[in-house]
């Protein structure tokens, strides 16, 4: 199973909507094991890490104003990409891993920045 990440808007009342994505794009955060062995490590953690962290204990929802902190939390990971390829990879190689982690973070780095532009919130589950 593959972690999905989508864009959503808030309805009038309250109820969310998860927009439809195009058959050809993928939209995937990564594997559900990278729920505590990326995303809830305690090395991404320590990064300072709030958001992804959260998938380790439930799904993410990042409502409309927490988007640009999204894209923060994105931005240091990517920041420092080599060292959570090489504190998160098992068993892998850091290379691929690397590969991999970039790939999933640019996937939630643009559902977020299409959250922006559209006033939405960004789900992964």
């Amino acid at each position: 199973m593959a972690l999905s990440v989508e864009v959503f808007v808030r309805e009038p009342d309250g109820e969310m909507r998860i927009l439809d994505v195009p058959d050809d794009v993928y939209r995937s955060g990564g594997f559900e094991s990278w729920r505590t062995t990326v995303w809830g490590s305690e090395f991404v953690r320590s990064l300072g890490a709030r958001y992804l962290p959260v998938l380790a204990e439930d799904d993410l929802v990042v409502e409309a104003g927490e988007v640009p902190e999204l894209l923060r939390e994105v931005a240091l990971l990517r920041g420092r990409l080599d060292e959570v390829a090489l504190r998160t990879g098992r068993p892998r190689t850091v290379e691929e891993h690397r590969h991999e982690l970039d790939i999933r973070l640019r996937i939630i780095e643009d559902s977020a920045r299409e959250a922006l532009v559209i006033g939405g919130g960004v789900l992964i589950w």
